[in-house]
């Protein structure tokens, strides 16, 4: 396989029928930029790491993924399984196609403007990036590693996503999802017992939500960069209704660390215990951890695009 050719693996997000006009767009600008490229579709959130395995076997080195933090989750971990001298050969691209799309916006790249996000990737501007990974044990009794490129939610966090995905089950709509979710919040338990060992320090106590970021993790580890061997970890303690809403406009403004609820800490390892609090990887649920887990980050380790 030419070194310059491209395999992209697309993973829509919308209807049929928006999911063909999306491609449609891309594919004018790709031939505009005169890029070489191979092209598979993902039918499903199962089907990304079958087709991520078939095209590494197959000889590219530029694998770029046209999805959010989810399809690129399952890329990593595909990749990450493969031994290091292929890892060492095979380069990963996004183009942002997902809800939110966080790791992307973390290196400036913009959904909206496709040209200039094609006109990077071809730059070839290579960085070697870090992963976190959670190491813990399932219900079946199978020691699992998932390896993640933004964060892990703990908690609260991970609530919201699994009520936002309950709901979109049963209302069809994404938005409708999200705000009968937040409604749903406002019922739901607000601390989950925790022990959490950072560092030196124990936190033995109820928290409403961690949040392990390699990158910003949805704005709650704002300061994590994933090149520099270190996760951060945001601890938020429970916080009443009043302030329960100063933390979201922080969040959204970006100030989420000025928070007095909110403990940042900075650590290359740490270890959870808490059987209650679901936990969701890269913005997906993660099935829940049997006893301790631990979260590690590993530096240098996967050959990332980032914009020129």
């Amino acid at each position: 396989m030419k070194d310059d050719r491209w395999a992209i693996l697309y993973c829509p997000k919308q209807g049929l029928h928006q999911s063909r006009k999306r491609w449609e767009r891309l594919q004018q600008v790709l031939d505009e930029h005169g890029v070489h490229y191979d092209f598979v579709q993902s039918e499903s959130a199962d089907s990304v790491e079958r087709l991520t395995t078939m095209l590494i076997h197959n000889g590219y080195k530029t694998i770029v993924i046209v999805g959010g933090d989810s399809a690129l989750n399952d890329a990593v971990n595909c990749l990450m399984r493969e031994e290091r001298e292929v890892r060492e050969q095979v380069c990963l691209g996004l183009i942002p196609n997902g809800v939110v799309n966080d790791f992307a916006h973390f290196w400036g790249f913009d959904e909206d403007n496709d040209p200039q996000t094609v006109e990077w990737l071809k730059a070839h501007r290579v960085r070697k990036i870090d992963l976190g990974c959670i190491r813990y044990e399932s219900k079946q009794g199978e020691q699992v590693c998932r390896y993640f490129q933004n964060c892990v939610n703990i908690g609260l966090s991970a609530d919201i996503m699994n009520l936002r995905r309950q709901a979109r089950q049963i209302l069809g709509s994404r938005k409708l999802a999200f705000l009968s979710s937040l409604v749903l919040m406002v019922f739901h338990r607000h601390d989950y017992k925790m022990r959490l060992k950072i560092n030196s320090e124990t936190i033995d106590r109820s928290v409403m939500t961690v949040c392990i970021g390699n990158a910003h993790g949805y704005g709650q580890t704002p300061s994590a960069v994933p090149y520099n061997g270190m996760l951060d970890v945001s601890v938020v303690y429970n916080p009443k209704v009043k302030q329960l809403v100063e933390g979201l406009w922080l969040l959204v403004t970006g100030r989420f660390l000025n928070h007095h609820s909110v403990h940042p800490y900075r650590t290359r390892e740490m270890v959870v215990e808490s059987p209650k609090a679901l936990v969701s990887i890269d913005g997906r649920m993660a099935e829940r951890p049997v006893g301790e887990y631990t979260l590690k980050v590993e530096q240098e380790v996967v050959n990332f695009l980032i914009p020129a």
